[in-house]
This record gives structure tokens, sequence and C-alpha cells, in this order.
């Protein structure tokens, strides 16, 4: 197969706040030179037209959580629309793990019925547009415990997670072992899980694309 005539071949990697999703990619982006790496899009939600939507979505959920997801739904559908040269693109989180804070903003009575009704028609409309043709090959799920995420949230500080607190982590942790190992939100790929509560787990994902990609694309 041609990979001329096929699009990146697309990696997910998704868990919890503090999982290790930005060490993953940065290890990526030196080590490997066929991958193009999309980082959650922190800074376009840090400055939204002058101003720190993230944090005013922590600060205050009811009130800008519509907003935010909405936001954060656009701004992942244009790192899933992007193309590159390279044949492997790795995303850090996606249109379909936004959907799962989504549910939590939901379930926790932060978003009425039709505002997360409005999010899910929107939702589904762009995951299931073949003009789009949103493409995912695998999904990598970082599974850590809320607790060692709670560790590493402290240690990196940033302003914006300092009221995060550990219930919320694990609500977080249930809906992503909901998704991706009960199914109960779409899953769009193959899962492959790597207990990430250990410092050292690059390689091993590094590893785990490459296989994957060979089996799937053998002829590229």
């Amino acid at each position: 197969m041609e990979m001329a005539a096929r699009k990146p071949f697309t990696v997910l990697v998704e868990g919890n706040i503090g999982c290790g999703k930005s060490t993953l990619l940065n290890y990526f982006s030196k080590h490997s030179s066929v991958s193009s790496v999309l980082e959650e899009p922190v800074e376009k939600w840090r400055n939204f037209h002058g101003r720190n939507l993230l944090q005013l979505f922590y600060q205050n959920n009811e009130k800008y959580a519509l907003l935010f997801q909405s936001v954060a739904q656009l701004s992942m559908l244009n790192n899933h629309l992007y193309t590159s040269d390279r044949p492997i693109k790795l995303m850090e989180r996606s249109i379909y793990s936004n959907f799962v804070f989504t549910n939590n903003l939901f379930d926790n009575g932060v978003l009425g019925k039709e505002e997360y009704d409005t999010l899910a028609h929107y939702f589904q409309f762009l995951v299931n547009s073949p003009e789009l043709g949103i493409r995912v090959d695998l999904i990598i799920y970082l599974r850590t415990s809320p607790e060692q995420a709670m560790a590493r949230i402290h240690s990196r500080a940033r302003p914006e997670e300092c009221n995060i607190q550990l219930d919320y982590l694990k609500k977080l942790h249930d809906l992503h072992e909901s998704w991706l190992l009960d199914h109960r939100f779409p899953v769009p790929a193959p899962v492959i899980v790597i207990e990430a509560d250990d410092v050292d787990i690059s390689h091993t994902a590094m590893q785990a694309v490459n296989q994957m990609y060979e089996r799937i694309c053998p002829d590229s």
C-alpha cells in the first residue's frame, strides 16, 4: 500500500490528567523521525481571545462548561484534520476523550440536558461525517492510579490545576475505564493499555506503536 494514498497512521494517547501523556509525546518527538506529534491545544485554551478559558473553566464549571467543551471539541477536530508527510501521527487526547469529559460534566449536573444534547449532536455529526473522514488506527491508554496522577499534578504545578481534587481524578479514571475497557462510549480503534504509574514507559509505548503500524501497514 502506498503511503501517498493513505492518511497518516493515527495514534491517540489517552488517559487521566497527570497520566504522562506529555512525557510520552516528548519522547516520540525526540526519538522518532517518522512521527508527527500534536499536543493537546492547552495554549489555545489559555489564550482564547485574550482570556484564559482553561482557568475560567476550573474556577467556575457551571458558567464556562458549555463554552469550554465547545472550544475543546473544535480544537481537537483541528488536530484530527491535520495532515503531514510523516506516516505516523500521534495526538494527545482527541475528540473522543473530549466527549468523555462532556459526559462527566453531565453526570455531575454541571451541564444541563439541553447543553449536553447539543454537544453530543455535534460530536456524532463530526465523527460520522464522511466528508471529514476522521481516522483513528490505535489508542494508547496510559492507565494511571488517581493517586499517582495527583502526585504528578502537584509536581508540575500548573496554576490552572491547583484546585483539582482527588475525587475529580477518581471520577475521570472511572470514566476512562468505562470508555476504553468497557466501551461505554465510542471506541474508534484497538486499545493498548500501558500501566503508567512507572516513570519510564516511553520505550514500551514506542515499541507498541511501531509493531501495530507494521501489522496494519505492512507494505508502507
